[in-house]
């Protein structure tokens, strides 16, 4: 659910565990969103021989009982009320409630397990009660869920961004287990932008690899911003600089710093905040910013 171009299901698919000799693996039976080319991107990728099973529709008018059985269940539940980035308005926003139709998903089919995820923004939402609101529920729902939430940080796990998120795995408390959180990976040697970007080279002519158009004063502006620095703590003349008094978004024209993890991509884009590349003054591609989240070639 909220499955947006599918990422969460790209992960679910590549994911297995061997066991006495025998594989084991998830496979997707559906997948809902409300945003036509999120969802042509997800059955493409997806479910290409079933095209029928990603739902395109505003999850408030979705018949959950037309869904289908599941065994597992993943939702990013949206997080525009959970983001520091906004107003943090929480429960009170139009977007924060929407975390109870997952409920109503896990309610009506009790999966073995489900992984919901989200920024970590929402442990402070409403003073902190939101998220206390949120894991009661989630423990609380189908036949009731041993739950786990933990900040991960994905640049400790070899992804070339710093993106911080919640993510909480239940099990059904019937099995009587516990998740344990996995170790970090790559603490202290981390995944740089340039080698995700440049190892292998993303070809020309590759699919989504269209250079946006820059205005000549944004080029200007981009070619004495360094790899590292954005607008506010770059050295720019009087003319290049933005006349902005209310909050300073740290990735206005913030250009990527090649030795480093890349800061969160977002998908917002508009305001000076594409993701700019750290040898070119221009703002990355769509295939750049899917490289980045570490999304295979061909999707």
């Amino acid at each position: 659910m909220f499955s947006g171009p599918g990422g969460l299901a790209l992960g679910a698919n590549k994911a297995n565990v061997q066991k006495n000799g025998v594989k084991y693996q998830i496979a997707h039976a559906w997948a809902a969103d409300y945003d036509r080319d999120s969802c042509e991107t997800c059955r493409r990728n997806i479910a290409p021989k079933h095209p029928d099973s990603i739902v395109c529709q505003d999850v408030k008018n979705l018949d959950i009982e037309s869904l289908g059985y599941i065994d597992a269940f993943a939702y990013g539940f949206p997080c525009n009320d959970f983001s520091v980035v906004g107003e943090q308005k929480g429960f009170d926003g139009d977007f924060g409630p929407l975390y109870t139709y997952g409920l109503k998903v896990i309610n009506r089919y009790k999966p073995k397990f489900f992984v919901a995820e989200n920024v970590s923004g929402l442990a402070s939402a409403n003073d902190g009660n939101a998220f206390e609101t949120i894991l009661q529920d989630l423990a609380s729902s189908g036949n009731g869920y041993e739950v786990t939430a933990h900040r991960y940080r994905a640049e400790e796990y070899g992804i070339p961004q710093t993106r911080h998120r919640i993510i909480i795995v239940g099990i059904d408390k019937s099995f009587g287990l516990h998740f344990k959180v996995p170790a970090p990976t790559h603490l202290g040697k981390y995944v740089s932008v340039r080698e995700a970007l440049e190892n292998p080279r993303i070809p020309f002519n590759a699919h989504n690899h269209e250079f946006k158009r820059q205005s000549p004063k944004v080029v200007e502006r981009l070619k004495m911003i360094l790899p590292g620095e954005n607008v506010w703590n770059a050295n720019l003349p009087s003319h290049l600089k933005l006349n902005v008094k209310s909050a300073r978004m740290s990735q206005i024209y913030r250009r990527l710093h090649p030795d480093k993890p890349s800061y969160t991509i977002t998908a917002s884009g508009g305001g000076g905040t594409h993701g700019y590349h750290y040898a070119e003054p221009r703002a990355l591609t769509n295939r750049e910013r899917a490289r980045i989240q570490t999304f295979i070639q061909r999707y």
